[in-house]
C-alpha cells in the first residue's frame, strides 16, 4: 500500500450529486470514475498494488466507508478508490482487498497524507506485509488478506528481480531508482512497487548511519 493523492473528481460526478435522488447506483458515468481512480492510483490497486485497468472486467470501485452503513458518502470522491477484483467468486480464504473487506471497517485510510500508510507497514524479504500497530496488522491479515500466498509470492518475485538487476548493475543510482518506483515520474507505477521503495529506503537509511 501507498498513500494515494486524490485528484479532481469527474465533472459528471459533481453534477450527478446535485440531482434529486442521486445515488451511486444511478450514477451513469462510472467509466469516467474508473478512469479518474486508476489514473490517480497510477494503475495500481489501492490495497495490494496489483495492476488494474479502468473497466468492470479488471477493477472494482471501492467505497472505503461502505454504502450500507454510510449512504451519505456513496458519491463522496474522497471515499472512492480503485481496487482489483480480489478473487471475486472464490472462497473467502482466497479473496483479498475490497472483495474480502466487504462492509468491514478499516482502521486506516489510504488517501490521508497526514498519516501515510506506508510509514506504518513493513515489507519483509519473503514477500509478507506486517505492521507494529496491532489494529493495522489485524486489517492487513483479517480484513484485506494481503498475506495471501499468491500476493506474497508476487511481492517476493518483484523484490528478487530488482535485487538481481541491482547486483548486475555497474551504475546504481538510488535517487533515480526511487523516482521510478516511488511515483515521482509520470505514468503508471510498476505492480507491487512499494516493496522496492521500502527496500531502497532501508538501504539509504543504512548508508546514512
Amino acid at each position: 500500500m501507498r498513500t494515494i493523492q486524490k485528484g479532481p473528481e469527474p465533472p459528471t460526478l459533481t453534477q450527478h450529486r446535485k440531482q434529486p435522488h442521486a445515488d451511486y447506483d444511478n450514477y451513469p458515468d462510472k467509466e469516467a470514475l474508473r478512469i479518474a481512480l486508476v489514473a490517480e492510483q497510477r494503475g495500481l490497486c489501492c490495497y495490494c498494488q496489483s495492476r488494474i485497468w479502468p473497466s468492470p472486467e479488471h477493477m472494482k470501485i471501492e467505497h472505503w466507508r461502505c454504502q450500507d452503513a454510510h449512504p451519505d458518502r456513496q458519491l463522496d470522491f474522497s471515499n472512492l478508490h480503485g481496487a482489483c477484483l480480489g478473487g471475486e467468486g472464490r472462497p473467502p480464504c482466497e479473496q483479498h482487498c475490497d472483495t474480502r473487506k466487504g462492509n468491514n471497517v478499516l482502521c486506516f485510510k489510504v488517501c490521508d497524507p497526514t498519516r501515510p500508510i506506508e510509514h506504518k507497514i513493513h515489507f519483509k524479504g519473503d514477500g509478507r506485509i506486517s505492521s507494529d500497530d496491532p489494529a493495522i496488522e489485524h486489517d492487513i491479515n483479517r480484513v484485506l488478506n494481503l498475506n495471501l500466498a499468491r500476493l506474497v509470492s508476487n511481492r517476493k518475485a518483484v523484490l528478487t528481480a530488482f535485487q538481481k538487476r541491482l547486483a548486475m548493475s555497474q551504475r546504481f543510482d538510488p535517487a533515480r531508482e526511487l523516482m521510478k518506483w516511488d511515483g515521482r515520474q509520470t505514468g503508471e507505477l510498476e505492480p507491487f512497487a512499494q516493496v522496492v521503495v521500502y527496500y531502497l529506503r532501508k538501504r539509504q537509511a543504512r548508508a546514512g548511519r
